[in-house]
């Protein structure tokens, strides 16, 4: 389990939302956060729908300083392919954030996100759904990985983005559904009572 570690730093080669190809490490972006996420394969099925949703939330991400990074074993050529097939057609299109190519699956490896199947089950091991929430200093703090069929939801790693930056700023910790607004909680018996008395009804 990596939460509470140091994230596996990596060097590996990205597509760019310019489309430039370089070579990034997860270090290039210490101190800011990172959201940092796992998908089987470029050209599939519940992949794009992900990307895509990832996407559309980008600004939502960048708003809250965080950097995106996607990352599947496929090579960076497949990738900016990916990227440059239409949406209507099965692809991506220009998505607003890096996507690493983990060729050698290293990365993925690292991560303990690897699996010895694809999304159909057959054999040739690719990375589960796995997403990981890296703190300034490298550290991870939220980490959850989806079986292949099991596409993951966008707006919960929003609100969990959300809980961190409210616990770093306040202090306080978040309760069960916890969301932007509501109120923390203090970490001790009296803080908990405090705050069961006044919400348990609406947990």
């Amino acid at each position: 389990m990596l939460v509470t570690k140091q994230a596996p730093d990596f060097k590996a080669t990205a597509v760019m939302p310019d489309n430039e190809i370089k070579e990034i490490s997860l270090s290039d972006y210490k101190g800011k956060k990172v959201v940092l996420f796992f998908y089987p394969l470029d050209f599939t099925f519940v992949c794009p729908t992900e990307l895509l949703a990832f996407d559309k939330r980008v600004g939502e991400f960048e708003k809250r300083g965080v950097q995106v990074l996607g990352c599947s074993i496929d090579s960076q050529f497949s990738h900016l392919a990916w990227k440059n097939t239409p949406v209507d057609n099965g692809g991506i299109g220009q998505v607003g954030y890096p996507l690493v190519a983990d060729l050698d699956k290293s990365i993925a490896r690292n991560y303990d996100v690897l699996v010895g199947r694809d999304e159909e089950g057959n054999g040739g091991a690719v990375a589960l759904r796995g997403s990981f929430l890296i703190d300034e200093d490298g550290v991870v703090q939220h980490a959850v990985v989806n079986n292949l069929p099991l596409g993951r939801n966008i707006d919960e790693m929003l609100r969990m983005v959300d809980t961190l930056n409210f616990h770093q700023k306040h202090g306080e910790v978040c309760p069960a559904g916890w969301k932007e607004g509501d109120s923390g909680m203090t970490a001790s018996t009296e803080g908990v009572a405090d705050y069961l008395s006044k919400n348990a009804e609406n947990l």
